[in-house]
């Protein structure tokens, strides 16, 4: 038996306190409670301290905290707006107002008709036209919710990466937006739509929703709904419409100014791949068979009725103003058709008045009609001052009502040789030089002879233009080949240049860059087989008299809606071109005017600069010009008013042909004598590119213009700094005085004006589209 006593507990025989057990080893006392823990912790390593970029960086407790506590205030806001936001009467969109259009002195231009709407009932609208405005607009409407966040999120993202500005707007969304709210792309507007859709969405079925939706959609032409669209455009019920016919109206609905191919012929092929992906669409979702898909061809609509109130100039001044609008970004065209707006434009009405009588007096008074030609024949103006950017005086043609494309803004006609300053002006700025290293200026010799091969860096294109005419030219300077407009010397100098800098010069000056025939940049860009409009050209030619800045032209100069103003776009002048490439350019348009193909252009009676321009088969003849206050573009186009092709003007009023030395510039002279009547002729002041000799004596002033005579002054950082000279920019060649040559009759009517004809009679109403 041991000598140490022990105590018994349930975990075996334990020694007494105090007692050493055997073995000599002392017994340990008991832990207090918690030791173990206390000593893991002690044992621990210490964490190490979060330093460099780590410490600014959120803990994943700190990031979980505030996922949960965004998903409590999301949810929160969303059960605020459901319930503080209420469905709204119908908006003033429902019960559209007029606009009212002012010339610049505030004097009434027009005002716009009543809204043209009809609603209809679903089962008035057959399933196929519905299934159109859903493949368009929102395939998934009949199984998705009133909202689609995931299309709305994608939209903010392409509209803020710059890929365009999109709604990812439902159709739900889009009915809440033309029937209950306004129609601004605002936060506050698309908060208010989402909420109100969803609680929509719970009242309504989808066949109401859609109902409401078709019938105060726009469509363009003035039509408000779908019956009201079937009508504008083709000339039947709603319920009468095929297939095609409704897909076309239902790609309407995205931008109707847009694909609308009657008020611009060059949207064709714009709104045919719309058309396209409406069908598309209705093949891939069922809603169409493959083989009646591939049977159906683009359903051309109808002739178009113009509002009332919207005859002679009126309807185009109003169109037109209404695109730049929307356009410019300044009011949506859906805000636009809403109404309530007071608009002051910048039209000058002495000027509009000007160009309308120039116009008929000069043309439209020696149409006839016992000459088939004669009616095709066509006119388009506009006139802009190069300072302000302003359009003072715009001609879309005969009368809205009668002829509804608009001449000054349609782009589907040749500009001809009014490009060729185009070319000339990208090798002042690019210092270009020829083949043979010669730089490029007016008195550069070049070989003009007809149809002679373009040479490039590497040799022989194989590009062989003619001359008008087929003229052999020689030996001939780059003035006088502008004078004579001689194509073999610009094909050349375009190749020297380079199509691609030439292309980036006229976009620049003011050519719209996806121009067709401008995008390609081929080799015979030089010699003007772009489409550009006549207000395109007019704001080029703006630029080059604006000594090469350009700025954003404008319609409109102010804006109110309920006496509240509406910011428009401020204009801001930027250098297209260097000043020597644009006034070096403007002294070889004088001389065109001075001695060349524009001398007709002298019955403006003051200083002035100009090239003539004639598309190929003589379908168009241009004359493009201006002073130093006025830019002024004019065209005479042909087409046929029942098929809407264009047609060559051969024979009209009764010449062989018609150049832009003729008619149009005989209107530009004439229109331009009135518009600056009794203002103080000015003299261009030039910069000219180094080489460049000095300009063309300033032609006589008509006694018909009521302004003094020009002064006579040195060019405004001339090389030399001496006077004006009257010896014109060939070469060191001289030329004989400038005097108006006789014209022949490819270039002037040689017949008495004649009483014009009945224009009801004489201009149907059809412009074939």
């Amino acid at each position: 038996m041991s000598s140490h006593p022990q105590r018994q507990t349930d975990r075996g025989t334990a020694p007494l306190p105090g007692r050493v057990p055997t073995g000599g080893v002392p017994a340990q006392p008991p832990r207090p409670p918690g030791a173990f823990l206390q000593a893991r912790k002690q044992a621990r390593k210490p964490r190490p301290k979060r330093t460099g970029v780590r410490r600014f960086l959120p803990t994943w407790r700190m990031t979980l905290g505030g996922i949960l506590l965004f998903l409590l205030l999301l949810t929160g806001a969303f059960a605020a707006g459901y319930l503080l936001v209420e469905i709204p009467p119908a908006n003033a969109t429902a019960v559209k107002q007029s606009n009212v259009y002012l010339y610049a002195d505030g004097s009434p231009l027009a005002r716009d008709g009543e809204v043209n709407r009809e609603n209809v009932p679903l089962t008035e609208v057959p399933k196929p036209v519905q299934h159109a405005v859903l493949s368009a607009e929102d395939r998934d409407f009949y199984s998705e919710s009133a909202v689609d966040p995931k299309a709305m999120i994608r939209a903010a993202w392409n509209t803020v990466t710059g890929k365009g500005r999109q709604s990812g707007s439902t159709i739900t969304q889009q009915y809440v937006k033309n029937y209950y709210l306004a129609q601004e792309q605002t936060l506050t507007r698309k908060v208010k739509e989402f909420f109100i859709a969803i609680k929509l969405d719970r009242e309504k079925t989808k066949d109401q929703i859609l109902t409401g939706y078709l019938n105060t959609s726009y469509f363009g032409r003035n039509a408000y709904g779908i019956q009201a669209a079937a009508q504008a455009y083709y000339g039947k019920d709603c319920a009468d419409l095929t297939t095609p016919e409704g897909a076309y109206l239902a790609a309407l609905v995205n931008a109707p100014s847009a694909y609308d191919v009657s008020a611009h012929p060059e949207n064709k092929a714009r709104a045919d791949a719309r058309w396209n992906y409406v069908l598309d669409g209705m093949v891939k979702e069922g809603w169409l068979g493959e083989r009646e898909r591939a049977a159906m061809t683009f359903p051309k609509p109808g002739r178009t009725k113009a509002p009332p109130g919207m005859s002679g100039q009126r309807g185009y001044l109003v169109e037109a103003i209404n695109t730049y609008l929307s356009g410019s970004g300044a009011i949506g065209e859906d805000t636009l058709q809403a109404g309530g707006y007071r608009i002051t434009t910048s039209l000058d009405k002495r000027k509009q008045k000007a160009m309308a009588e120039a116009v008929k007096t000069q043309l439209m008074s020696r149409l006839s009609t016992s000459n088939p030609v004669d009616r095709y024949v066509r006119a388009g103006g506009a006139s802009i001052d190069p300072q302000t950017g302003r359009v003072v005086a715009m001609y879309g043609g005969v009368d809205y009502t009668k002829q509804y494309v608009n001449n000054a803004t349609r782009r589907d006609y040749q500009v001809g040789s009014t490009f060729k300053p185009f070319v000339f002006s990208a090798a002042v700025d690019n210092r270009s030089t020829t083949q043979d290293g010669r730089r490029i200026t007016p008195s550069t010799l070049y070989d003009g002879s007809n149809r002679r091969e373009v040479q490039g860096r590497s040799g022989p294109t194989g590009y062989r233009p003619g001359n008008e005419d087929g003229t052999d030219y020689g030996e001939i300077t780059v003035a006088e080949a502008t004078d004579k407009s001689v194509n073999s010397v610009y094909a050349q100098m375009g190749e020297d240049v380079g199509p691609e800098k030439v292309k980036q010069t006229a976009i620049a000056l003011g050519v719209p860059k996806d121009a067709p025939g401008l995008a390609e940049a081929r080799q015979s860009v030089a010699l003007g087989v772009v489409n550009a409009s006549v207000l395109d050209m007019a704001k080029a030619y703006a630029t080059l008299a604006n000594h090469g800045k350009h700025g954003m032209y404008t319609l409109v100069d102010k804006i109110t809606k309920g006496g509240q103003h509406v910011s428009l776009p401020e204009r801001e002048d930027r250098p297209a071109i260097s000043r020597q490439a644009a006034d070096t350019t403007t002294m070889m348009l004088r001389s065109v005017v001075a001695n060349g193909t524009g001398t007709a252009a002298q019955s403006a009676g003051r200083p002035a600069a100009g090239k003539t321009g004639t598309a190929e088969e003589d379908k168009a003849a241009w004359f493009a010009g201006y002073t130093p206050d006025l830019a002024t573009v004019i065209a005479v186009m042909g087409q046929d008013p029942k098929s809407g092709k264009q047609k060559p003007l051969y024979g009209a009023t009764g010449l062989d042909r018609i150049n832009g030395g003729g008619y149009p510039a005989e209107i530009w002279g004439r229109y331009t004598a009135v518009a600056l009547q009794n203002t103080a002729a000015k003299s261009f002041r030039l910069d000219l590119q180094p080489g460049a000799e000095a300009e063309p004596s300033e032609p006589a002033e008509s006694a018909s213009s009521g302004s003094p005579s020009a002064s006579s002054g040195s060019p405004s950082g001339s090389p030399s700094g001496s006077p004006t000279s009257s010896a014109p920019a060939t070469g060191g060649s001289s030329r004989p005085p400038s005097t108006a040559p006789s014209r022949s009759p490819s270039h002037a009517p040689t017949t008495s004006p004649v009483t014009p004809p009945d224009e009801d009679e004489f201009f149907p109403e059809s412009d074939g589209f």
